[in-house]
């Protein structure tokens, strides 16, 4: 029992982290663009056909770590200019406009990739004794990866001009823009860099989950779960709400199957709007 506990509450800790990527995309995207994007657990799908194609192409899975981002993040400029720029301003059109996205990514990675989810296997293969259990040896890459990527992330956003920039646009749009910053270069940024996180992530994951055109779907909810409780557009705490959730619902399908696991969420997520709507982790700084 003990031994279960721990390998569910691992599994969630490191999917934690891979969702903490995924949400803080969202958590961006909403808190600057003021984009609710419905499409972004798209997002991470295509990052994981993306790996798909890359290992068939190359052979060599690791490349997919450094040409996957970088075409996300290429889509998620042209979507923003193509598909968002013109509707900014309008959140009940934003909903329907990434709705929309959602539905194109799906059916054009139905066409190209096909039907029928697929496994990629672990680049890094064997377990390792963790704890007293043999644990999988590419998840604990997989939570190296991840954490790495947070990191650079945050520290991108706050020791970079760019990361100034968006930082400046987040909290006062009118003063950044008169103190010539480039806001709409800012936008394009924003919604490119949460896309390529979100693709970033789709790689970690490959290896982990199963690679399939509806593979975004039951990701989304958690997403947006996350930033409601880490606080709409606090990236810390989306990132730290992303890691709770995870543990809290592998330790609880230890006892429990995940339904339950992920009613749970559902219930801490309502409670935090009826108690403290502003977000359990207010106090982290934004």
């Amino acid at each position: 029992m003990m031994d279960t506990l721990l390998l569910l509450a691992l599994n969630g800790l490191i999917w934690g982290l891979i969702i903490a990527l995924i949400a803080l995309g969202l958590s961006v995207i909403f808190g600057l663009l003021d984009i609710i994007n419905i499409a972004h657990g798209d997002f991470f799908m295509v990052g994981t056909v993306l790996a798909w194609f890359v290992l068939e192409a190359t052979g060599n899975f690791w490349i997919g770590f450094l040409i996957v981002p970088l075409i996300c993040f290429i889509l998620g400029a042209l979507i923003q200019r193509v598909v968002i720029q013109p509707i900014r301003g309008a959140a009940a059109l934003s909903i329907v406009a990434t709705f929309g996205v959602s539905l194109i990514l799906q059916e054009v990675v139905r066409m190209t990739f096909g039907a029928t989810p697929r496994r990629i296997l672990p680049p890094v293969e064997g377990t390792l004794s963790l704890f007293g259990i043999q644990y999988d040896i590419y998840r604990l890459y997989a939570a190296g990866f991840s954490i790495a990527a947070l990191a650079a992330f945050f520290l991108f956003l706050n020791y970079t001009k760019i990361g100034t920039w968006m930082r400046a646009v987040r909290h006062d749009r009118e003063t950044a823009t008169a103190m010539g910053i480039p806001a709409k270069l800012v936008y394009v940024l924003t919604f490119a860099v949460g896309f390529a996180l979100a693709g970033f992530g789709g790689v970690v994951a490959a290896p982990i989950t199963t690679v399939d055109f509806r593979g975004g779907v039951d990701l989304l909810p958690v997403c947006f779960i996350a930033v409601i409780i880490g606080g709409l557009g606090n990236l810390p705490g989306t990132a730290a709400a992303a890691i709770l959730l995870a543990l809290m619902e592998g330790i609880i399908q230890s006892v429990a199957n995940p339904t339950v696991a992920r009613i749970s969420s559902l219930v801490l997520m309502s409670a935090v709007l009826l108690l403290r709507p502003q977000g359990l982790f207010k106090g982290f700084a934004k």
